[in-house]
Parts: C-alpha cells; sequence; structure tokens
C-alpha cells in the first residue's frame, strides 16, 4: 500500500514539473512586453493560460507601467477571446480566426494554451530581439510558437507563426494567418490601401471601418499585387487628410512579406475595437501538415507613430536600408535601356551603337531589355521565344559576350533582361516539358501577355529556373544586371507534379524564394531589378533578394509623381526605379526631375535628343551624382502632397543624417487637375 501510495506521488510530482508554465499561468497573469524605442506591444497570458493583446500604441514611460494596464472592456467579451494574440477556432471563439484546422481523426476544433515564452537579446547591441511565445492545444499534440522580431531603433516588429504537430495522421490547416493583432486605444479606424491595375499602381482609397469586415487579398498567384498592394496605414481617430499633416495624427503601418496569395482583415468588435489578421490567403490552399513537419508562415511587418505618415515612411525606409534590401546602405547604378528604343528589333550593330549613346549619355550601365532569345521560335514579339533561353542567332549571332565586352571596350556595364518563370506555348521548351506548365488538363488554356507560367513546386522546374539565371553569370561573367520580370497571374491553377493540388499556390512562392535564395547566396552583390510588369510584385519578401524594383510600366512624368509618392510611404528611394521616357507631353526637364526623386534611368532614343536636351541630360546626370546620396540614404520629408484637396503642386524633400544636405522637389501638377492656383510651400521648423 505505501509503495503504490509512493509511486502515484512520485509520478504526479514528475507531472507538476513537465507542466510548471501550464500551472503558473493558472494561478496568476504574465506579461509579455514587446518594445522598441516608441511602439509596444504587450501580450498578457490570462489566469486560464490564453494568449491576449492588452496593448497596441506608444510606448509607455515605463515598462512595469503595462501590469497596471486592464484585459480591455472583458465585461461583454463572451468569449474571452475578442483580444486573443492568436485566435484559435472551433471552441469558444465567435470572430475571425486566425487559424482553423481539421485534426487527424476529423475534429475541427483548436485551443491554444500558453506553455513558455523566451526573449533572446543576444543581438541587443543592434537593436534586434527575438520574442517567441509557445503555445498548445490541452487535448492535442498540437504546436504554435508566436514570433516577434523587434528593429529597436526602426520602430519595426516583425511576426510570423510557426506550426507543427505529432498526431498520429495528417493534419489540414485551413486557415494560418502570420499575425493577429488588436487595437482598442480608438474611437474611429480609418484605413488606407492601394489599389490600381496595369499602369494604375498605387492608387490610395481611404475608408472608415465600420462595424464587420473589412477584406483586402489577392487570388492572382505570380503577379499578385496587380490589383491590391499588400501594403496598408491606419490612422486612428482621424482621416488622413493629406492636407499638410505628414507630422500629425496617430497611425500604424503593416506590410505582409509575400509573394502569393495574401489576405488582410480587418474586423471591428461588438465592442467596437479593431481586429487585424494578415497572412497567406486560404484561397484554394488548404495545406496538409503531416507529423514533425513545420508549417512556417511568412513575415507580417508593422510600424507606429504618434506624429504621422512622415515618421511612419521613415521608419520604413530606416528599416529596409539596414535589414531588408541587398546592399540597401550602398550604391546603385544609373542605367539607359534600350527598350523604348528598339523594342524587339534590333541587331548587334543597334545594340553596340545604343551602348555608345549611354557612354556619351553618362550612365554607368545599359540594360538589354526583352527580344534577345529564341531560335526556333524567335522572340520577335510577345507571342514566342519564353522558356527558350539562348541567344538568337539572327539578332545576335556573336553571343551575349560579344555585348559584354563590347561594353567594356566603351566604358559602360552591361546587364540583361529575363522572365525565367514563364513559357510561351510557342517555344521548346512548351513541346518538350509541358508538364512543367500550370494548366488545367482537359481544359483551355488561359493567356496573360500570350503566356503561361512554369511550375515552381517542381523541384525539376526550379533547377531549370535556377540553372537559366545561374548559368547567364557563369557564361557570361561581365554581366553585371539582371532585370527579373514576370508579366503573367496563374489562370487554370493545377500542378501536374504536385500530389497536393491545393499545395500549389504556397509551394510556388517557396519555390521561388528557393532559387532566388540560393542566386543570392552565390551572387551576395549582383544588383537586381524586381519588375512584374510594373507593380505586380512589389513586396519585402520579394524584396530580401532584389536591389530594387521597377513601380510601374507607366512612366508619364506627372502620373509618375502620383505612383512615386504613394510607394514613397513603405519604400526608400533607392529602390525605386524611375526612367526618363518619351511617355506623355511633360518638358525633358520635368521627366528628369520626376526621376530623380529615386534610381534615376533613361529610357529614351538618346541619338534623337537635339544638342541641347544632350547637354542637359548629361548635366542633369552630373548633378544627380552629386545630390543621389541625399535622395537614395536622407530622411524624406513629404511636405505638399500631390492628392491634396484642390492641389497644384508636390513638393518634396530628402536631408542627409547630419541635416547638412538637403535635396528638395516641387513640381507644378495644375495640368493634370486643370488647376490654376499657387499656394505657398512651407518649410517647418523641425
Amino acid at each position: 500500500m505505501f509503495s503504490i501510495s509512493y509511486i502515484f506521488l512520485f509520478v504526479g510530482c514528475i507531472f507538476a514539473t513537465l507542466n510548471k508554465n501550464i500551472v503558473s499561468a493558472q494561478n496568476t497573469t504574465i506579461d509579455i512586453p514587446i518594445v522598441t524605442a516608441n511602439l509596444a506591444l504587450v501580450i498578457r497570458i490570462s489566469s486560464n493560460g490564453d494568449p491576449l493583446v492588452i496593448y497596441l500604441g506608444k510606448r509607455l514611460k515605463n515598462d512595469t507601467d503595462y501590469a497596471s494596464l486592464p484585459n480591455t472592456n472583458v465585461n461583454n467579451d463572451y468569449t474571452g477571446l475578442y483580444n486573443s494574440a492568436y485566435t484559435p477556432s472551433g471552441t469558444r471563439n465567435l470572430l475571425e480566426p486566425a487559424i482553423q484546422v481539421l485534426h487527424a481523426d476529423g475534429n475541427p476544433s483548436l485551443d491554444l494554451k500558453y506553455i513558455s515564452h523566451q526573449q533572446n537579446k543576444k543581438n541587443q547591441l543592434n537593436g534586434v530581439t527575438l520574442t517567441t511565445i509557445s503555445l498548445k492545444d490541452p487535448v492535442y499534440p498540437f504546436e504554435v510558437t508566436l514570433n516577434y522580431k523587434v528593429y529597436y531603433n526602426d520602430d519595426i516588429i516583425e511576426q510570423w507563426t510557426s506550426i507543427k504537430h505529432s498526431e498520429t495522421g495528417i493534419v489540414r490547416l485551413e486557415k494560418y494567418s502570420s499575425a493577429n493583432l488588436y487595437l482598442a486605444s480608438a474611437h474611429d479606424y480609418y484605413l488606407t490601401h492601394f489599389h490600381g491595375n496595369w499602369a494604375q499602381e498605387m492608387k490610395p482609397e481611404q475608408v472608415q471601418l465600420t462595424a464587420g469586415i473589412k477584406v483586402l487579398d489577392t487570388k492572382l498567384g505570380t503577379r499578385a499585387d496587380l490589383f491590391q498592394a499588400p501594403s496598408f496605414l491606419l490612422s486612428l481617430n482621424q482621416p488622413i487628410t493629406h492636407d499638410d499633416d505628414d507630422d500629425k495624427g496617430e497611425v500604424l503601418s503593416g506590410t505582409l512579406a509575400w509573394s502569393g496569395n495574401y489576405q488582410l482583415q480587418f474586423e471591428i468588435d461588438p465592442q467596437r475595437n479593431l481586429r487585424l489578421l494578415a497572412g497567406i490567403s486560404p484561397y484554394a490552399s488548404e495545406y496538409n501538415l503531416v507529423a514533425g513537419q513545420e508549417f512556417i508562415t511568412p513575415s507580417f511587418l508593422f510600424t507606429y507613430s504618434s506624429y504621422g505618415l512622415g515618421t511612419i515612411s521613415r521608419n520604413w525606409h530606416n528599416w529596409a536600408r539596414k535589414y531588408r534590401i541587398p546592399q540597401g546602405q550602398n550604391n546603385r547604378l544609373t542605367l539607359l535601356n534600350n527598350w523604348e528604343a528598339t523594342y524587339f528589333n534590333f541587331n548587334e550593330t543597334v545594340l553596340t551603337s545604343l551602348m555608345s549613346d549611354g557612354k556619351r549619355l553618362g550612365v554607368d550601365l545599359f540594360l538589354l531589355d526583352d527580344g534577345w532569345f529564341g531560335n526556333k521560335y524567335p522572340r520577335d514579339n510577345d507571342h514566342a521565344g519564353l522558356g527558350d533561353w539562348q541567344e538568337n542567332v539572327k539578332k545576335l549571332p556573336h553571343g551575349i559576350d560579344y555585348l559584354t565586352n563590347a561594353a567594356q571596350t566603351i566604358g559602360i556595364k552591361f546587364g540583361i533582361w529575363i522572365e525565367p518563370e514563364m513559357v510561351n506555348p510557342k517555344s521548346e521548351l512548351y513541346e518538350n516539358h509541358l508538364d512543367w506548365v500550370i494548366k488545367v488538363p482537359s481544359r483551355p488554356e488561359y493567356y496573360y501577355r500570350n503566356q503561361l507560367v512554369l511550375d515552381l513546386s517542381n523541384p525539376l522546374v526550379q533547377e531549370f529556373v535556377y540553372n537559366t539565371v545561374d548559368g547567364m553569370f557563369t557564361k557570361h561573367p561581365m554581366v553585371a544586371f539582371i532585370k527579373w520580370d514576370c508579366n503573367s497571374v496563374i489562370y487554370n491553377a493545377y500542378s501536374t507534379s504536385n500530389p497536393h493540388q491545393s499545395h500549389l499556390y504556397i509551394d510556388y512562392v517557396r519555390g521561388l524564394y528557393n532559387i532566388l535564395d540560393r542566386l543570392r547566396n552565390k551572387y551576395p552583390t549582383i544588383p537586381m531589378m524586381l519588375c512584374s510588369g510594373g507593380g505586380g510584385r512589389v513586396d519585402y519578401g520579394a524584396l530580401q533578394y532584389f536591389t530594387e524594383f521597377w513601380p510601374s510600366d507607366n512612366t508619364d512624368g506627372l502620373e509618375r509623381i502620383f505612383i512615386q509618392w504613394s510607394y514613397s510611404f513603405f519604400f526608400p528611394a533607392l529602390a525605386t526605379c524611375n526612367h526618363i521616357t518619351d511617355w506623355g507631353k511633360q518638358p525633358l526637364k520635368f521627366r528628369t526631375d520626376v526621376a530623380m526623386m529615386g534610381k534615376l534611368g533613361y529610357d529614351i532614343v538618346v541619338s534623337k535628343l537635339n544638342p541641347n536636351e544632350l547637354l542637359f541630360s548629361q548635366q542633369a546626370l552630373q548633378i544627380y551624382d552629386r545630390l543621389k546620396d541625399t535622395i537614395w540614404h536622407g530622411n524624406l520629408f513629404r511636405l505638399v502632397s500631390p492628392y491634396r484637396s484642390g492641389s497644384d503642386i508636390a513638393s518634396l524633400i530628402y536631408v542627409n543624417e547630419k541635416q547638412d544636405h538637403a535635396v528638395w522637389f516641387t513640381y507644378l501638377i495644375n495640368s493634370r487637375y486643370r488647376a490654376g492656383t499657387y499656394r505657398p510651400i512651407r518649410l517647418k521648423r523641425n
């Protein structure tokens, strides 16, 4: 009898030891402050082990002050989960879940309780720390880890989620958000999101959030941001008016670092507080997770300021230059692109002449665009050749090396365009590897720009794409720049090799990142431009691999002011490629000044410039060379918004870190609005 009791007592001690964190959470609360210099997110573990967001906003003076914060208005919360840090589905939750699963035994419920947390401060010297919060279902061996990386000095928090289990069969993930935030500090919320289409990118739309859910999402697969950008501004208590208020107001801004289908949900709950869910879109993307496999969501990044949009933008810019964009604190190359000079019609003589024009103009690099490849099906238009990445022997009989050698002799660098994710039905690749193409069997093919998308969920296709780009550098070591394009969306999504069709959209992006990761590791300093028929893929998931991006195929100088202005809320100037072209009817100086807002380039026929225009352009490049460091690495202050009601100007200024140099741009935009008045621009004292 004694021995049996002893064994029972011994086993009970072991159980209590293994579950000490759960036991402590049941008896008390635990506060986990996640703070930057000016922003605080506070997770409270309730007495029953639920992780709750009790605060998101301006950092309080003392970290000890968070302990006195209430659990928001819990009196009318029937679930206790309105402010959950990661809302599960199927138990007592009544609102939009962050995660929804079907267990191996068919049970659709999930509950997540606190196990432990860890705050890793080993990188604290550079202001980067990581907090992890481990959660587990009390009934099933199903675990979720919430990850919060803090960039202290830049007021950025990066959040992602890790999901795994050890059940006896497959668990189906039906929804798997990256982040679940909760705001209870405002009486009104005004969301600014950015929509558009080809050549109409980043049109701002502001709406007041009301009871219910506002959803921003995309189902395009590849060129995912064509209609809707994954970045937003959220103004608290008052709308953004664009009336010289760049340094006023309380604003939260977020973006999802993912280059595929995404979903952003903004839910006003019954207490008039705001729940924010961000992650991969669950559309056609149920994910079958086997035991021991870890599903890691993409990152959701957010920043906050009580001093308006200007601080928000500078937070994004500083963070991106330091931590996300390759070579973000280094130089960029000015360039001349041949596209508008030749389109598909060129030969070696034409190209070497254009290189000489580029040298005479004063740019750093000549970029050969579309049309240089394909033999059986030559790339003489956009109906043929994609996928056949060999030099066209008629246009380039001596190959790419002839061009790189010519560029070296002329004294200019050489770059090249490529679209390795795509295929034309009229190509040898399509004929030989139809199984590599995303298309539904026994149905008509649908084309976007006369092309289809290769199945990057297939490892063989990943290897083909990697070898295509890697071969460009290994075979032609003097290639100094890549423009990577992606013009098509995914129609008729189907993979011949993927056993789980609902994995295709996710595995495609992971396959793309796998290719880019390998290329970046091998070529860490090669400049690469991200393009997707314009701004169809502008996100911080892709921009961890690319030094710059092409905002829009619309290069009309007047329209570009508006497009570049909207991108400036989230992305730094050195990453924004702005080219001077013949679009629009504005004077050359106007188009040049607009392009100088970011990374300057040319897409013109230099030989058609008259002597005065050529001299002006040469001098403009020399001036830009003196100004570019302040533009690329300085702090941006937007003075007068082109979106201001009745505005006839747009004005902004870049100021360097030492505050002893500044570059000020002011543009007349009254021809767009047919306005005729001029209002004074007033610099602020700070």
